[in-house]
C-alpha cells in the first residue's frame, strides 16, 4: 500500500513539473471552469437573494385573506361587506380600536429603471396606518409618514435605489394627478422596500375603486393558528376568501418565481460541456506529452494505478483551481449587487445577490465532475500506456 501511495504521488510531481511545458492549454482549462462556476454562481446568487426577499416579508403572526383562487395580490378583490366579515373572524388579536386588520388596495404605476432608463411596473400599495405597524421592521429613513386624506407618498429604499425620481420632496405625477414623496422606509430589504404607500381612502378615490380592496392583513391572537379562521371561512356562505399565513403566502410566491435557478443551471451545464470538451484536449495533450516518461516509469516497476490516480489528480486539481477562481470572482462582482426583476404580480421587485457558502459549495461541485470526466479517459490512456515507448 505504502508502495503505491509512493509511487502515485511521484507521478504526481512529474505531472506537475511538466506543467510548463504546456503552460497556455492548462490555463485555458482553468479559466473554461471559471468561467463557468462563475456564471453558475451569479444565477444561484440571483435566485438566492429573490428568495430571501421575498420570504423575508413574510410573518406567522399575520394572516392573509385573498379572493378565493386567487394566486397573487393583483389578481384579487374584496368588497367592503367582506372585510366586515372578516373582521369579526375569531383568531384575529384586537386593541382597544377594535380587531387588528389592514384592508389594502394594490395598483400598478410606470416607474424609470436608473440603469436601463426603460420603464417598468411599480406596485402602489394603498393601506391604513394599521398596515405599516403590521410590517415587521418597517423603519422611517426619512422625511415622515403620509398624511391621511392627502396625496402624499413615501417610497421603499429599493424603489430609490434602483428607479429615477422618487427622491424625498420630489412630485410625481400619476395618472392623472400629482403625488410629493414625503418620506422613505426600510423593512429590512424584503419585498415591501420595492413598493410605495398611500393611504387607502385617497387610492381608493383616484382609481375609481370605490370601498373595494384586493387584501386584508390581519394580526392573528395566536402565531401561525388559522383553525378558528378557517372555520370561520368555511362556515360563512357570503365569504369567498382563501386565507393563510403571510409566510406561507411569500414562501409560495418565491417557490413558483425559482426560475432563475434552473434557468442558470442549464445554461452552466451547456456552457460546462465547451469546458469538458477543451478540458479533454488539455489531458489528452499532457498525456502525449509525457508518454515517454510515463512509459519509463512503467518499466522502473510503477503500477497502472498509479499512472491512472496520478494524471486524474492533476485533472482534479487544475479544474478545482478554476473553480476556486470563478467563485472568488463570483462573489467580488455579484454579492450584494442590486437587481430588479418582474414579481408574481406583474409589478418590479428590487433585490440584491446572495452568495453563501452552499452556493459556492455547488460550483465548486460542478468544477469537480468536469475535472473527473475530463480526466478519467485520459488517465486510462496513461495507464495503458507502453512500455516500449521509454526504449524509442
Amino acid at each position: 500500500m505504502f508502495s503505491f501511495i509512493s509511487q502515485t504521488w511521484a507521478v504526481i510531481v512529474m505531472n506537475v513539473r511538466s506543467l510548463p511545458r504546456r503552460l497556455w492549454m492548462s490555463l485555458a482549462m482553468v479559466l473554461a471552469n471559471a468561467v463557468v462556476v462563475a456564471i453558475l454562481l451569479a444565477f444561484l446568487a440571483m435566485d438566492k437573494g429573490f428568495e430571501v426577499t421575498l420570504k423575508g416579508a413574510g410573518s406567522d403572526d399575520v394572516a392573509l385573506f385573498l379572493r378565493g383562487g386567487s394566486a397573487a395580490e393583483l389578481n384579487s378583490g374584496l368588497g367592503r361587506d367582506q372585510v366586515n366579515l372578516i373582521a369579526t373572524a375569531p383568531g384575529i388579536a384586537s386593541n382597544a380600536n377594535g380587531p387588528i386588520i389592514s384592508a389594502e388596495l394594490y395598483v400598478i404605476v410606470d416607474g424609470i429603471k436608473r440603469s436601463t432608463k426603460t420603464e417598468a411596473n411599480l406596485p402602489l400599495r394603498g393601506l391604513e396606518l394599521t398596515g405599516i405597524e403590521m410590517r415587521n421592521g418597517f423603519q422611517l429613513q426619512e422625511g415622515r409618514m403620509f398624511t391621511p386624506g392627502t396625496n402624499e407618498l413615501v417610497v421603499g429604499q429599493g424603489v430609490l435605489r434602483e428607479f429615477e425620481g422618487f427622491e424625498v420632496g420630489n412630485t410625481l405625477r400619476i395618472g392623472k394627478s400629482e403625488w410629493r414623496i414625503v418620506g422613505s422606509f426600510s423593512t429590512g430589504g424584503n419585498v415591501f422596500e420595492s413598493e410605495l404607500w398611500a393611504d387607502l381612502n385617497v387610492i381608493q378615490s383616484v382609481y375609481n375603486r370605490g370601498s373595494s380592496v384586493q387584501t386584508v392583513r390581519a394580526k392573528l391572537s395566536e402565531s401561525g393558528q388559522l383553525d378558528a379562521i378557517n372555520a370561520y371561512v368555511e362556515n360563512e356562505p357570503q365569504l369567498n376568501v382563501d386565507v393563510q399565513t403571510e409566510k406561507a403566502y411569500f414562501a409560495g410566491q418565491s417557490k413558483n418565481l425559482s426560475y432563475m435557478a434552473w434557468f442558470g443551471k442549464i445554461i452552466s451545464a451547456v456552457m460546462a460541456l465547451g469546458a469538458l470538451s477543451g478540458a479533454l484536449n488539455t489531458m489528452y495533450t499532457s498525456v502525449a506529452d509525457r508518454a515517454k516518461e510515463i512509459a519509463t516509469l512503467r518499466t522502473l516497476g510503477f503500477s497502472t494505478g498509479s499512472a491512472f490516480l496520478g494524471t486524474l489528480v492533476e485533472a482534479m486539481v487544475l479544474a478545482m483551481a478554476g473553480g476556486l477562481v470563478g467563485a472568488v470572482c463570483a462573489y467580488l462582482l455579484f454579492d450584494g449587487l442590486n437587481a430588479s426583476t418582474l414579481g408574481g404580480s406583474f409589478t418590479q421587485v428590487v433585490f440584491s445577490f446572495q452568495m453563501s457558502g452552499d452556493l459556492i459549495a455547488q460550483g465548486m461541485k460542478m468544477a469537480l465532475v468536469i475535472g473527473f470526466v475530463s480526466g478519467v479517459f485520459p488517465a486510462w490512456r496513461a495507464a495503458r500506456m507502453p512500455v516500449l515507448l521509454a526504449f524509442r
